[in-house]
């Protein structure tokens, strides 16, 4: 069982370290870096090369069953889940077989809003305290769930 966090602009890598920690879990931080490397040894910070989606391919290729994914990216949430992971965005919220087709396509309508109209580029909520209470207790679940599996 491994715990991968989609890192470039994650707010809970903090959160998730603490949560492997714990359950004595691997960690990978995956970035195309500026990442501050953890002194925990069971946290490794995974430097992949710039371009667009490399860090999201790297996830992709290696996230399975009984492994657990951070990322607020839709499209490669739909690829862990298809192979097998649990998942995670950073406030919480699972991503799951019967809900990832669902996301995917809200993801694609709010790209062709915000492309057919460049006043509404949004920005969403500010991301709060009780976004990351809400992922500590949705993390824990996930590790236990995923522990069951491996």
């Amino acid at each position: 069982m491994t715990l991968y966090v989609d890192a470039d602009a994650c707010p809970v890598k903090e959160e998730a370290e603490r949560v492997a920690t714990r359950h004595k879990v691997e960690m990978k931080l995956v970035s195309n870096g500026g990442l501050r490397p953890s002194r925990n040894p069971l946290v490794e910070t995974v430097v992949v090369p710039d371009g667009p989606d490399v860090a999201d391919m790297w996830i992709a290729e290696r996230a399975g069953r009984g492994d657990v994914v951070v990322t607020g990216d839709v499209p490669l949430a739909a690829k862990c889940v298809k192979a097998g992971a649990r998942v995670l965005r950073h406030d919480g919220e699972a991503f799951s077989e019967a809900s990832i087709g669902q996301q995917l396509a809200m993801r694609d309508l709010m790209s062709d809003l915000r492309a057919a109209d460049p006043f509404r580029q949004g920005g969403g909520k500010p991301f709060s305290k009780a976004d990351r209470s809400r992922f500590l207790d949705a993390l824990e679940r996930e590790m236990r769930a995923a522990a069951r599996l491996a």
